[in-house]
């Protein structure tokens, strides 16, 4: 009987040091799980479509890895419109301060601060086939683009021609700065009004002509939180990448100056 008993015994504390044992590997097993990934979306300007995803990889990712964010590159107005017809995402930047204006005033954003700047440039194909001088009578008869008004790189043009006292007869008005740029850089446009970021990005592929007076009209870009956001705190944090230092390092290598305080143009 006794012997019964400590065999009973023996089989019950190997059973028990299993479960602890089994309990431990699975502790530790967790312990090693990868964290979960957060999926933020960012809704931004098409002229940002270079700098936004290089500083993701060289400072967000720093910061936190486990953040993988989802770009929607739109002219700013569009992007305005997709978020009243409840499209969902975290973050928002604009082109202009105008169309950050309507998001809030449509209770659609908070916490809105200020990133960058921007002028517009004149560029013309390499070689400059047309012969364009100047937003003068050299455009007459030939394919100048804009973008549309409304457009943030739109409105900077109209309020340039007010300035400049000067009219323009476009052959198409684009919905994104980006679709103006590349018309140009194919030669299907003789002439184009981009952003001065866009006419860097195109490289040898334009020339920029110069124009008195086009550095006047300045677009300020605010960038904010999507209210309706279910990722505040990751939110927050891409936002942080794009004000530090070395966010603001990165826009600038693309072209874009120092931001206006919203008091501003």
């Amino acid at each position: 009987m006794k012997k019964f008993r400590l065999v009973a015994l023996a089989a019950g504390l190997a059973l028990a040091l299993g479960a602890c044992s089994s309990s431990g590997g699975t502790k530790a097993e967790e312990s090693k799980a990868p964290a979960e990934k957060t999926q933020l979306t960012v809704f931004a300007a098409a002229s940002l479509n270079k700098a936004f995803p290089e500083i993701v990889e060289k400072v967000l990712k720093k910061s936190d890895p486990n953040i993988e964010v989802k770009f929607s590159f739109e002219g700013s107005s569009t992007l305005v419109d997709q978020l009243k017809n409840g499209a969902a995402a975290d973050v928002f930047a604009s082109a202009d301060e105008k169309n950050m204006k309507k998001a809030t005033a449509a209770d659609l954003v908070s916490e809105v601060k200020p990133f960058a700047s921007n002028t517009l440039a004149l560029i013309v194909p390499k070689g400059n086939p047309a012969k364009i001088t100047g937003l003068d009578a050299s455009l007459d008869g030939k394919k100048l683009v804009v973008c549309a008004e409304g457009v943030p790189c739109g409105n900077a043009t109209k309020e340039l021609q007010q300035k400049l006292g000067v009219t323009l007869k476009p052959a198409s008005e684009e919905q994104k700065v980006t679709d103006v740029r590349g018309k140009v850089e194919s030669g299907e446009a003789d002439a184009g009004l981009v952003y001065q970021t866009d006419a860097k990005a195109a490289g040898d592929k334009v020339e920029i002509i110069e124009v008195k007076g086009i550095d006047q009209v300045v677009n300020a870009y605010p960038i904010s939180l999507v209210k309706a956001s279910k990722n505040q705190e990751a939110a927050k944090k891409f936002i942080d990448a794009i004000l530090s230092d070395e966010g603001m390092k990165i826009l600038e290598s693309y072209g874009f100056s120092a931001p206006l305080s919203q008091d501003k143009n």
